[in-house]
């Protein structure tokens, strides 16, 4: 029996870019997907905690009503799902800087796509959300801004927004979110240059370490989600 399926793989700026469904070897064994880029791993759906707790923490404390929600990055849709699982949010908006992941979902070869596809809440489109969040807001502004992209500050998928990670990049970013909008972002490390940065722009800012027991490998790793609110710091 073949333990193994690529689903897709095709050619991008970044690298060639693979979708693929194997079992796992633990046991009991399982069917995940996983993604791949430039030959190197990226997601699985084995493991989501923190992709998830990127919306589910922020979210929490949010209050109101007819909340608006941007993320950054598809990927595999679990932040996207997690956040629509909140009845007051209204809408999530995905913007994704490849397609061919947008192809994906819209084709149904990822584990939540026909969920996701299903809802009238969410929309997802293609483009580069640093540039978006780096350029002046409109008056549409989000209550949380959940960013999921780079492998961390330090490792980037491009190397060309370094500025966004800075105090500067960050004080633009928050210009999108409302008076008492959350901005989190998920980091395979910890990366005190971020959280120093976010002292400086955010009224209140946390760090998040989300430890998971990865069955690839038998060890456990963790994931460090930064998050912050407004309103912002003059200084």
């Amino acid at each position: 029996m073949i333990d193994l399926k690529i689903l897709a793989y095709e050619e991008t700026p970044l690298g060639p870019l693979c979708l693929r469904r194997r079992k796992t070897l633990s046991e009991p064994r399982q069917w995940v997907t996983e993604v791949t880029l430039n030959h190197e791993f990226l997601m699985s759906s084995l493991h989501t905690d923190s992709e998830r707790a990127l919306a589910t923490i922020p979210l929490k404390q949010a209050a109101g009503s007819g909340l608006r929600v941007l993320v950054g990055g598809l990927g595999l849709g679990y932040t996207a799902h997690s956040a629509l699982s909140f009845e007051q949010v209204d809408h999530v908006e995905v913007i994704e800087y490849l397609p061919q992941v947008i192809g994906w979902l819209r084709d149904e070869m990822t584990p939540l796509a026909q969920e996701l596809n299903a809802s009238n809440r969410l929309n997802v489109s293609e483009g580069d959300i640093y540039e978006f969040l780096l350029a002046s807001p409109t008056e549409q502004r989000f209550d949380a801004i959940l960013i999921d992209v780079d492998h961390s500050p330090e490792d980037q998928l491009a190397k060309k927004h370094d500025s966004f990670y800075q105090v500067d990049g960050l004080r633009r970013a928050a210009a999108h979110l409302t008076e008492q909008g959350s901005f989190a972002l998920w980091s395979y490390d910890q990366h005190t240059p971020l959280w120093d940065a976010m002292q400086h722009v955010f009224a209140s800012s946390t760090a998040h370490p989300i430890t998971y027991f990865n069955q690839h490998v038998q060890e456990s790793f963790t994931d460090w989600l930064y998050v912050g609110t407004t309103a912002m710091k003059n200084d």
